[in-house]
């Protein structure tokens, strides 16, 4: 009986082994949570005040899209109608918003367009554009990003 206890009591110590989970190292944790995460999309589209209150994702990026459009042509709209001469439709605006929530527009002008006023656009852009209400930047992972997306601004409308 000695033997058995002895043998058992050595089993189930040398069996111990065999129960053991392996935990994973943290750099494993993080290689695999990096390989989760889709880097061409960001969690959070960047956001106003008055897009805040809403709760899905694609009607806050569509608010907060809405929202800059405006402004931006309630902005320029003085500077566009004054020069009647000159045939304005819509410009393509690159918007980019920067993780410490700054706000830069550079006008995207189509290759092979003669008839802007490149010079007088450019100026109207940014005397114009400033003074934004608070723009919170988009986010990856709860980290602010910069991002940046281009928005057709109506210059006149005929």
């Amino acid at each position: 009986m000695n033997k058995f206890l002895f043998y058992s009591f050595f089993f189930l110590l040398a069996s111990c082994q065999y129960f053991e989970k392996r935990v994973p190292s943290e750099e494993e944790l993080l290689q695999e949570r990096l390989k989760q995460i889709d880097w061409k999309e960001v969690t959070d589209y960047p956001s106003v005040n008055a897009c805040d209150s809403l709760l899905d994702k694609e009607q806050k990026k569509a608010c907060f899209f809405q929202f800059l459009t405006e402004l931006i042509q309630q902005k320029i709209a003085t500077d566009s109608t004054e020069n009647s001469a000159e045939i304005f439709d819509t410009l393509n605006v690159l918007v980019t918003v920067f993780p410490d929530a700054n706000i830069t527009f550079e006008p995207q002008f189509p290759s092979d367009s003669t008839h802007y006023n490149k010079a007088k656009v450019d100026s109207i852009l940014k005397n114009r554009l400033t003074d934004f209400p608070k723009i919170e930047p988009a986010q990856k992972e709860g980290i602010p990003v910069k991002t940046q997306f281009i928005l057709p601004v109506v210059l006149k409308a005929d």
